[in-house]
């Protein structure tokens, strides 16, 4: 079944590169329903995971929800086509941030692939890094 907060139905698939090194160094989001961590860092540049493209449109869903809690409002998931044929999906907040990557960007094609209809707070969402013994349970779990 499909969380309705965090949109994955893989409560633990989360963080998928390198999953002991993020829940260790980085700040996750928690899902208030789920508990599934996501990871919310915000890197040097000011970028976190959901402001770099994905492969699938399934990925970019597993990282969905952090970009529409920074945001605080239902962003989208776009498939974008460059110039070179490649296609990959991007997160953004809304079409005018969307139409000024296109803008710098050697884009030729979108599309709205996803986006939840409104944006919803969840009273049992949490951010935080997590201790080890979070981190061992959430490993195990991953099993």
């Amino acid at each position: 079944m499909i969380c309705s907060e965090c949109y994955s139905d893989k409560p633990r698939i989360t963080p998928l590169i390198n999953p002991l090194e993020c829940l260790k160094n980085h700040t996750q989001y928690i899902c208030g329903t789920c508990k599934r961590a996501i990871c919310i860092d915000e890197n040097k540049n000011g970028l976190r995971r959901y402001n770099f493209p994905f492969k699938t449109l399934e990925i970019a869903k597993l990282y969905l929800r952090t970009a529409d809690y920074i945001n605080k409002t239902n962003c989208g998931i776009y498939k974008l086509e460059s110039k070179k044929n490649r296609v990959f999906y991007k997160i953004f907040k809304d079409d005018k941030e969307m139409e000024e990557y296109v803008k710098k960007h050697s884009i030729i094609n979108t599309s709205l692939e996803f986006q939840m209809p409104f944006y919803k707070e969840y009273e049992n969402t949490v951010i935080k890094r997590l201790k080890m013994a979070e981190i061992s349970k959430y490993m195990n779990e991953r099993k």
